[in-house]
């Protein structure tokens, strides 16, 4: 794989878009810190003032059973929550200090800095494979030559684990490949724009086991090099990724509120709430 060297991308002043450097890192790490975060669908309140602090380059495993609000506290981080009909929010998601909601922030800012993968695998199925990796950068303004999508491609398939069993075939359908292999193309596809935080929403709920395994090992190979938060309902898996978890709950038809939150260890050996500690053990949800 191409040597990977410290650059900054440059915005053209003619087309405010965004120039991609001829070959570049995805930037440090990004810390993201949610202050009282509320949300609404309608005037059915589903999050109340939910407060988090996700460290960069680690990986912040959301918990809890359905219907908490995990994937919508999940949606506020980059901003996907406000494109639901009559969905409101309120508080603050800081990304390293500037809040993201802030209007000198436009909407391209905060998906390019913010990626997202989603529950079901979606990459674009007529397109090839190359052109799936590369379809963020159209998307989010960004520029760049053919010898630098070449040097991109190759670059997010591998940090996607996937650069091996595709490299001969780039021009194939994406959606002629595995299931796993999907998820982990859509991988590919949310890094090519070079995000500083990486979210994901139940990667694995519709993979094998197998398959699992692999988006598992990526999201490992990926800490450190990009922060992760990471919805799931696989406790195993959340103890075997994360660093860090947060329990989610919603009680009695109250609004989805953090219950405890803290070092994964922590939280799977010895939880400081009966009802954290009874959700670990499989009591309940």
């Amino acid at each position: 794989m191409t040597e990977v060297t410290e650059v900054t991308e440059v915005t053209d002043p003619l087309t405010d878009t965004v120039v991609l450097p001829p070959v570049g890192p995805t930037g440090d790490p990004a810390t993201l810190d949610a202050r009282a975060v509320s949300a609404w669908f309608g005037t059915h309140q589903v999050l109340s003032r939910v407060s988090l602090t996700m460290p960069a380059g680690r990986v912040t495993a959301l918990i809890g059973p359905s219907g908490c609000g995990k994937s919508t506290f999940l949606r506020t981080l980059n901003r996907m929550h406000e494109m639901i009909p009559a969905a409101r929010f309120g508080g603050e998601v800081l990304f390293e200090g500037e809040d993201i909601y802030d209007p000198s922030w436009r909407l391209t800012d905060a998906r390019r800095r913010i990626g997202m993968v989603f529950q079901k695998p979606n990459p674009f199925p007529a397109m090839s494979i190359y052109d799936n990796v590369v379809a963020g950068l159209r998307l989010t303004g960004t520029k760049a030559n053919r010898r630098e999508k070449d040097v991109l491609v190759e670059e997010s398939l591998s940090r996607a684990g996937l650069w091996k069993e595709v490299r001969d075939r780039l021009r194939q359908p994406g959606g002629a490949l595995s299931g796993g292999q999907q998820q982990r193309l859509c991988i590919a596809r949310a890094l090519a724009v070079r995000p500083r935080v990486l979210l994901m929403d139940e990667p694995c709920s519709a993979l094998d086991p197998t398959s699992t395994r692999r988006v598992e090992e990526t999201i490992q190979e990926l800490a450190g090099q990009v922060t992760v938060v990471i919805v799931t309902h696989n406790m195993q898996q959340a103890n075997r990724v994360s660093q860090q978890c947060a329990f989610f709950l919603a009680e009695q038809g109250t609004p989805g509120q953090i219950v405890e939150a803290g070092p994964t260890e922590d939280i799977f050996g010895s939880p400081q709430d009966r009802r954290t500690a009874d959700y670990v053990a499989g009591r309940f949800g």
